[in-house]
């Protein structure tokens, strides 16, 4: 593979850290760090690879937002999200913390909705075991899935996981720059969708650089196309700002879906 210098900083820091290409950005953190050491009455904070909120928007209307926060803790990479819809009560809000080791293979996920019900998953010998509660007093129903560690979750209504799954093409995927231009091929994912009870093999394709208005401002950003069984969505990450993804489009369902 052939990368820029930066471009090799931030893959061999996105292997180490969970997938985070954004880590390397946030080299500032480590000399913060080592600056509060001298303050022994204050503790360093987690490192925090990206944060923020995603408005939902179906046919232009905003419907719901989604706040996400991926930070490093103790070496586990943790990524939590809260989806609320833009009219309702606390009824309507979801829940998902994922933590993933330092090589990206899952620790748990954990997902809940204000009404009671939840999920979770973990890992067990060679296969990743979900167990769900229809309420909090109901036992729970266990679920295995033959699936490795290393399976991405793609839960729904959690864009910031697309995220992640970005993170960990734009990393793995056998890549090269061609007059400044980076080429990559597809590659292909096994992943388990928990709220849905089933896993899914979906694709990844770099399209090349696009420009795109948001928010009134013409981007150019990374276009990455993800596919699969009546799946076909569009993602646009920007390689200037440490591979965030700024924008999801889902043609088929009239979504499109911006970072605030």
């Amino acid at each position: 593979m052939k990368f820029a210098t930066g471009m090799r900083r931030a893959l061999a820091i996105i292997l180490a850290s969970a997938f985070s290409l954004a880590a390397f950005a946030f080299a500032g953190l480590a000399a913060a760090s080592a600056a509060d050491k001298k303050d022994k009455s204050k503790p360093a904070p987690n490192p925090v690879v990206d944060s923020g909120t995603f408005g939902i928007f179906i046919k232009g209307q905003r419907l719901a937002t989604e706040t996400f926060r991926i930070e490093l803790q103790n070496g586990v990479t943790v990524v939590k999200s809260q989806l609320k819809e833009t009219a309702g009560g606390d009824s309507t809000s979801q829940k998902s913390e994922l933590e993933m080791t330092s090589d990206g293979e899952l620790l748990r996920y954990e997902w809940s909705q204000a009404s009671g019900a939840s999920l979770s998953v973990v890992p067990e010998n060679d296969f990743l075991k979900e167990e769900i509660k229809a309420s909090v007093t109901a036992k729970p129903t266990p679920q295995p899935f033959l699936m490795p560690a290393s399976s991405p979750i793609l839960d729904n209504n959690f864009f910031v996981h697309r995220e992640i799954l970005a993170w960990k093409y734009l990393a793995v995927a056998p890549c090269k720059d061609e007059n400044g231009h980076r080429q990559c091929q597809p590659a292909d994912f096994g992943t388990l969708v928990p709220q849905d009870h089933t896993s899914m093999a979906v694709r990844m394709e770099l399209v090349g650089k696009e420009k795109i208005t948001i928010h009134g401002a013409e981007r150019e950003l990374l276009r990455l196309n993800l596919s699969g069984e009546d799946l076909q969505w569009a993602l646009w990450v920007d390689e200037s700002d440490h591979f965030k993804l700024i924008r999801v489009a889902i043609p088929a369902d009239n979504t499109v879906v911006d970072r605030d």
